[in-house]
């Protein structure tokens, strides 16, 4: 906070530099001068010091350049509405017998990138399936979790700690974490939040909305799914945007069958959310997942997009509808990981790994009978 030097030769001069708003420095001309003033000049390093510990507590700091540097000061940016990040704890740890994908240790993805199912869509086989279905058991019964968790008061780095401990009580990875160097176990989108928000010391408000994003790695497979919650007594133009968001994916998902093309659902999401008003991202797709967290195919939620190719039986791939109250635009925040939206106006998301049947598909990560009961319209 401070740094004091003793100045030798005949002047004995004491400068003290004090970090408040800006430096500024006092200068005090003798040892008795500095002593005499010291009781002054401690307590407001004192009030000064209990700031900090406040906005900073120790380990925690402000992420930048996709979690790879921390800095101890808010990043200049021109935000886009009001919510600022804040900053994150350090790293949690993933004890040594879970089994990790390849990021865990150095951030870096290494099968993924060049995989040939980035261009292939993969038809997975039976075995591959029921570890898919019991990884999706297992995530959604985290994000249960988590929405347990969610009211006014609770921060969401809280929402993190819950996410990581379920998942490693269940013997699973939190995907997210240190994959490209995403510093947390979950995603915590608020209000204008597209996707992608890092968890950290933001207390959730009366009147907020978050997304929480969770994917867990189990038995060699990743599941993935995303809610949108409300957090208190939310305002009716946020419960409109995130029922409308929620019907947008239950549209999309009844569509989904062998022989329909993937660019199909990009129409059914965008046609629903042009009826109430709302926009659809652009920027942030679904995606194929299994053994790799991100592959083939790519499947856009606006309408008259470039997808190609068709579905087929034993397909697992998700669709996660990102709607805007205003503008579809995002902007990236400092951290290069947080999108917002560019107009700072509200956005909702929903998001469910699907499997392609003979017949159909079956909602991998479906809604269990023990799921917190948060939808009013879900209710019968």
């Amino acid at each position: 906070m401070h740094d004091a030097s003793f100045g030798g030769g005949t002047s004995n001069i004491i400068t003290v530099s004090v970090m408040m708003l800006s430096y500024a420095t006092i200068i005090y001309s003798t040892q008795d001068c500095f002593k005499a003033a010291w009781a002054s000049h401690k307590s407001v390093h004192t009030k000064l010091d209990a700031l900090t510990a406040q906005q900073s507590p120790e380990g925690w700091q402000y992420c930048l350049r996709k979690g790879r540097t921390r800095t101890s000061q808010l990043p200049r940016f021109d935000w886009t509405g009001p919510l600022r990040p804040y900053a994150i704890s350090k790293m949690r740890v993933v004890p040594d017998e879970i089994e990790k994908p390849d990021w865990a240790l150095d951030g870096i993805p290494k099968i993924e990138p060049d995989s040939d199912l980035q261009k292939r869509v993969e038809i997975k086989t039976p075995e591959q399936i029921e570890r898919m279905r019991e990884t999706c058991r297992v995530a959604r019964e985290v994000l249960d979790a988590a929405a347990r968790v969610i009211k006014p008061g609770i921060t969401t780095d809280e929402i993190d700690r819950v996410v990581h401990e379920e998942t490693i009580a269940r013997g699973g990875y939190p995907s997210p974490l240190n994959y490209h160097f995403f510093p947390k176990s979950c995603c915590t989108s608020v209000n204008e939040v597209i996707c992608h928000g890092i968890p950290d010391a933001r207390k959730l408000e009366d009147g907020d909305i978050v997304n929480v994003d969770v994917t867990v790695y189990y038995k060699g497979v990743h599941g993935d799914l995303n809610e949108t919650y409300f957090v208190g007594n939310v305002d009716e133009a946020s419960k409109q945007l995130v029922r409308c968001t929620y019907e947008c994916l239950d549209k999309a998902i009844a569509i989904v069958k062998p022989g329909v093309r993937f660019r199909e659902v990009g129409e059914i999401i965008n046609r629903h959310a042009s009826m109430s008003g709302l926009s659809v991202v652009k920027s942030y797709c679904g995606h194929g997942i299994g053994e790799l967290f991100h592959c083939a195919p790519n499947i856009p939620h606006y309408s008259r997009n470039k997808a190609v190719g068709i579905m087929k039986p034993g397909q697992t791939f998700t669709i996660e509808p990102m709607i805007n109250t205003g503008v579809w635009h995002d902007r990236l925040w400092p951290d290069e990981w947080t999108a917002v939206t560019a107009d700072g106006k509200r956005s909702a998301q929903f998001e469910h790994t699907l499997l392609v049947t003979e017949t159909g598909v079956e909602v991998l990560t479906a809604r269990l009978p023990s799921s917190p009961d948060v939808y009013p319209w879900l209710k019968p």
